[in-house]
């Protein structure tokens, strides 16, 4: 057998979980299969990687050598295979656009001004509820673009070399059917729905814990919190199980009604992300522009909004050349 990258990958997953079972569920593997694959890689290499009993698994001195060169050639690999799909897409990179959204109220938007900008572009677009995963996805070069948003004075995560810059920031509002006893006020807060049961589509950044801790501060403990797509947030609120967590450009839906809470408990900022270094770059400001103007497109079904954004100049789209957030 001669000895792979991904054959590392596995005495490296098994090293830094200390158990072959856990590995393997990290890995997406039955355990079987994984401890017939690190017997396989014993056989190549010449002696066993790891002792093994009750406790775990803790490397040999064969296994410290391979773990030890494992971690020089697998970020090593990483980082070729990043450079290499940035440089494919070099030469073409100003007639496409490849975009990566979670659950962004003005991707549509972008694309249809894009579109209409430049008819000959090649647009493809990709959904995840991982921001991590999309910013992973634009620095190795498969996206040129992401659109993400954080809670409150967050900034995300660094470790991936992206440019984030704000394209706007908003108050996060509370869906509720129209039957809601709250439903007729323009502003609710947020103590007063200490008793209701909420909703909210999922993610990996903090906003779970930002309303968490906005409740606390409210003087209450969220009863229950589901979690599921955006069409399962609206078919809850509509069945009158749960309000739900919305952003302020949520587009209206006949039977449901969007409502400030007062005092701005939670805020969302909607962010442009790209790799300094991709061709994407050479691109990326009148891109952001774009994004901004797509966003001052998604107020037009929201007139109350409008008036309130006029109001509170804090809030709203930010200048195309705004705030660099990375």
């Amino acid at each position: 057998m001669n000895l792979e990258l991904r054959h590392l990958r596995v005495v490296c997953a098994i090293a830094e979980t200390g158990s072959v079972t856990k590995a393997a569920s990290t890995l997406g593997l039955a355990q079987p299969a994984l401890t017939a694959q690190l017997q396989r890689i014993e056989r190549t290499l010449g002696g066993p990687l790891f002792e093994r009993d009750r406790r775990g698994a803790r490397p040999t001195a064969l296994g410290e050598l391979v773990l030890a060169r494992a971690r020089v050639l697998l970020p090593a690999m990483k980082g070729l295979q990043d450079e290499a799909a940035r440089l494919a897409g070099a030469d073409d990179s100003l007639g496409r656009y490849r975009f990566g959204g979670v659950n962004s109220p003005i991707l549509g938007r972008l694309v249809h001004r894009l579109v209409a900008e430049q008819p000959q572009a090649q647009i493809t677009t990709y959904a995840s509820w991982s921001a991590g995963e999309l910013a992973g996805l634009v620095a190795g070069g498969r996206l040129d673009f992401a659109l993400t948003g954080v809670c409150g004075d967050a900034t995300p995560s660094p470790e991936f070399g992206l440019c984030w810059r704000e394209v706007a920031v908003d108050p996060v509002l509370v869906l509720l059917p129209t039957s809601h006893p709250m439903a007729g006020r323009e502003e609710i807060d947020l103590a007063e729905l200490r008793r209701e049961q909420w909703v909210a589509a999922p993610g990996d950044g903090c906003f779970g814990d930002c309303f968490a801790a906005a409740c606390a501060r409210a003087g209450f403990t969220p009863r229950k919190v589901y979690e599921t797509d955006v069409r399962g947030c609206v078919d809850l609120v509509d069945a009158g199980e749960a309000v739900a967590l919305c952003q302020a450009t949520f587009r209206p839906v006949d039977g449901l009604v969007t409502r400030r809470l007062a005092g701005v408990p939670l805020r969302w900022r909607l962010l442009l992300g790209w790799h300094p270094e991709s061709p994407a770059g050479r691109v990326a400001e009148a891109v952001l522009e774009t994004a901004v103007a797509a966003y001052t497109d998604s107020l037009a079904p929201h007139p109350d909004y409008l008036a309130w954004l006029l109001r509170h100049p804090e809030f709203g789209a930010r200048p195309a050349r705004g705030v660099r957030i990375a």
